[in-house]
């Protein structure tokens, strides 16, 4: 019975952020649920260390998307 309740439950999906300098260059990495506060993060696909200090590559960023829908959402209508 857990399972199926897993299946409905909120899960927090952490992702990968960067933040980058006036220049582009990555300068720090954070990973976490919600998005970092600032104009200065990006979302990226990974956070891979051989970015750090110099410019992010075009391949790594996210492109923001709307939200997909929930098995709770679907449920409510």
């Amino acid at each position: 019975m857990d399972f199926l309740w897993s299946l409905f439950s909120l899960r927090r999906r952490y992702r990968h952020y960067a933040r980058l300098d006036t220049y582009g260059v990555c300068v720090s990495f954070k990973h976490c649920a919600v998005a970092p506060q600032g104009h200065d993060w990006v979302e990226i696909t990974e956070a891979n260390l051989t970015w750090l200090h110099q410019p992010l590559p075009a391949s790594a960023r996210i492109t923001p998307r709307a939200r997909a829908i929930t098995a709770r959402q679907l449920l409510s209508i």
